[in-house]
């Protein structure tokens, strides 16, 4: 007990000192300097609007029509893409 008082006591200050030592942290990049957002090519966007509708509806299903369509996400979006990208093209 007295050994374990006695290595507190002795590492303390160094506990104290460890911030003053630490390094500062590197400065901000300039907002200037921030990559202008790559547009989306055409594929791109309508891959993203396959993949919105197909989420929206399956937020909208209920439990039991999510097992009868495929009881998992993934299997259910692939179904949904073939379905939609017929549509597009």
């Amino acid at each position: 007990m007295l050994s374990r008082l006695i290595v507190a006591a002795l590492a303390a200050p160094l506990f104290l000192v460890q911030p003053a030592l630490a390094k500062d942290p590197p400065a901000a990049k300039p907002a200037a300097a921030e990559p202008a957002a790559k547009e989306l090519t055409p594929g791109q966007s309508a891959a993203r609007e396959r993949q919105k509708k197909c989420g929206a509806e399956w937020r909208g299903l209920s439990a039991t029509e999510k097992t009868a369509q495929g009881p998992k996400w993934p299997q259910y979006f692939s179904k949904c893409v073939k379905r939609l990208k017929p549509q597009k093209a």
